[in-house]
């Protein structure tokens, strides 16, 4: 399982890429896994408000339908549309075309919070990428 060491994670398998003022997140090849085949994604509108913590939508592969949590708070600033057609993306490059949104964040305090690879890759395993 690959763990890219200049990203942050979540408890709840969501990696977090820092750009500036924003954030783009998606999950991680764990959840990834342990989810099987995605077959759809729901997603937020841009401009859609998100509280850290809270669902932001959902995922569902051929075991089961998933919650996905904001790791951080503020506003949609973009969704990976192409994942409506192709929600395999998210199987086939959790951490490439299988990005699932971006939030222009509005606490950076709450980045604080967010795991370190070394952190995850000691509590889930894998390796670093």
């Amino acid at each position: 399982m690959e763990i890219p060491a200049a990203l942050k994670y979540s408890e709840d398998h969501q990696w977090v890429r820092v750009e500036g003022s924003r954030v783009v997140i998606g999950m991680t090849e764990f959840a990834v896994s342990e989810l099987g085949e995605i077959v759809f994604v729901e997603l937020p509108r841009v401009g859609d408000p998100v509280t850290g913590g809270q669902p932001f939508g959902s995922v569902e592969s051929v075991k089961t339908v998933s919650e996905l949590y904001a790791p951080v708070s503020g506003k949609v600033a973009a969704i990976n549309e192409a994942l409506a057609d192709t929600p395999g993306k998210v199987n086939e490059a959790p951490y490439g075309d299988g990005w699932l949104i971006a939030i222009e964040y509005t606490d950076a305090s709450e980045l604080e919070k967010l795991w370190s690879a070394d952190k995850y890759r000691e509590t889930y395993g894998g390796t670093e990428a």
